[in-house]
């Protein structure tokens, strides 16, 4: 199983739920509203904000938790469809998970996904 995080420009949620929605036995997903900033920095713009004195990005990030075989078709579809060929597009991080254990059944592993 793999957890895929991805920090995308809050206005491509939308498109990248709409194309993500297109892919069979996808789980679902958590969007989040996160602040940060990386090496392409904008200081003056509406999609910035003011946390202690520092000027951080406003951006969302997507978590989705596949089996392996979904993986790839799940970080190529968030690829594609959160490009804007612009230097703050985001970046998509693939890590491993070991266990996930549905709270309501105790079922552990792909099927409580």
């Amino acid at each position: 199983m793999k957890e895929i995080k991805a920090i995308i420009q809050p206005f491509m949620l939308g498109k990248v739920c709409e194309a993500l929605s297109q892919i069979a036995d996808l789980p679902g997903i958590t969007a989040s509203d996160v602040v940060g900033w990386g090496k392409a920095r904008k200081v003056d713009s509406d999609d910035t904000s003011e946390v202690s004195g520092k000027t951080f990005a406003k951006r969302t990030k997507v978590e989705i938790v596949v089996p392996d075989a979904l993986t790839d078709a799940v970080v190529e579809t968030i690829a594609e469809s959160a490009r804007t060929g612009n230097v703050v597009d985001g970046r998509i991080f693939v890590y491993g998970v070991s266990d996930v254990v549905r709270i309501r059944t105790g079922e552990h592993g792909e099927s409580a996904i």
